[in-house]
């Protein structure tokens, strides 16, 4: 997120001698993207964060494009049974060249460190709560939060109880919308959310201790495992534009107007190849004709993946809580029979969900062919 953040302590100048109290070295480390010529942060260790003690094994992660045939789909992710950590119980569902979308069901914590280091990451925590603590700090998490983790990060994810997250996996940076920020990047009156929604990590106490630290880094073979000298978490300040920060779904603001209003003012994030929309409980289209149900459309351009959260589904029958529906480009789709006019008069809508429209076509795992509804498709004949 652009906004310039300091924690803990640091030199009054970049690349300078810094000591501590006692006149022992602290190691400057800068983060950054695109080389030199984008965000940055620079972090200040105990120790030199370079300093490994073992490169382990390469485990080999590949995904299978599984579908046979190119239609709408319905998953019902509460089918999914997956358990463990962040990582281990992930369940991947759909991907392309530009992301992963997955399901974890979460009820243990890491017992080692993970770093991303081809994507950045946006969990949506769809139940439960916890903490995500990185070199940068401690972020508390809880219900209805996107947590934005950038790639290069080293993190623990630790549940307080159960957690089901929405897991979304990009190559390129997760970022606010171009068309609610000024020329400075600092987000426009007009934009559903501001900063002050925008949480940041609280840095903790840095970690003095040497051991066997495992950090398992994501390439694009697959997951390679690390073992540090030095715990990662030796950070005594940092300081810059570079950090993971939570935002909740239930401080976006809706925007809304006197007909149905298309789905990019739901727009939150935007990322490389595809885009995230909140669609929050807010009032109903006000003109005496307004039909408040989207109107049927089709994707030319775009797959559309919508994740349920909660509510009533006004456009829909037979989608529950953590359902994943796929309406693939170049077919129509919109309200089932019945609901396009009968959504007339109505006044307020209560739903919640996660919508992710990509430019690319979305290919299909084994792991949501299995979970299926192979009868949604046939789900807009008149009945």
């Amino acid at each position: 997120m652009p906004f310039y953040t300091k924690k803990g302590e640091i030199p009054k100048k970049r690349h300078t001698i810094f000591n501590d109290s006692d006149g022992k070295n602290f190691y400057e480390e800068l983060i950054s993207r695109e080389g030199f010529s984008s965000i940055y942060s620079n972090l200040y260790h105990l120790n030199r964060p370079t300093k490994i003690k073992e490169v382990g094994n390469l485990e080999k992660k590949e995904l299978i494009h599984a579908a046979k045939k190119h239609r709408s789909r319905h998953i019902n992710t509460n089918k999914i049974k997956s358990s463990g950590d962040i990582l281990t119980s992930r369940v991947p569902l759909f991907f392309n060249d530009d992301l992963i979308i997955s399901i974890a069901h979460i009820d243990i914590s890491m017992e080692y460190f993970y770093k991303n280091g081809i994507a950045d990451e946006i969990l949506y925590i769809q139940s439960g709560s916890g903490s995500l603590i990185s070199n940068f700090g401690k972020l508390k998490f809880t219900k209805g939060d996107y947590v934005i983790i950038p790639r290069g990060v080293i993190w623990q994810l630790n549940p307080i109880d159960k957690n089901k997250i929405l897991i979304i996996e990009s190559c390129g940076p997760i970022e606010t919308p171009n068309k609610y920020r000024n020329r400075f990047g600092q987000l426009l009156e007009h934009s559903p959310f501001c900063e002050r929604d925008i949480k940041t990590p609280i840095l903790q106490k840095a970690v003095k201790s040497e051991g066997d630290y495992l950090i398992k880094v994501k390439t694009f073979q697959g997951v390679q495992n690390y073992k540090y000298v030095n715990h990662p978490f030796d950070v005594v300040g940092w300081d810059g534009y570079y950090f993971p920060w939570i935002i909740s779904i239930n401080n976006f603001e809706p925007i809304v107007g006197s007909l149905h209003q298309p789905p990019p003012v739901h727009q939150t994030f935007q990322g490389s190849g595809f885009v995230v929309c909140s669609f929050v409980p807010r009032p109903f289209d006000f003109h005496k004709d307004a039909i408040p149900a989207p109107y049927p459309h089709s994707n030319i351009d775009s797959d559309e993946i919508i994740f349920y959260s909660k509510g009533d589904f006004m456009s829909r029958e037979g989608i529950n809580q953590e359902s994943i529906t796929l309406h693939p480009m170049g077919l129509p789709h919109g309200p089932q029979p019945g609901k396009y006019h009968s959504s007339i008069g109505k006044k307020h809508t209560d739903e919640l969900a996660v919508m992710i429209d990509t430019f690319k076509s979305l290919k299909v795992t084994k792991n949501a062919i299995s979970i299926d509804d192979k009868n949604y498709p046939y789900s807009w004949i008149d009945r």
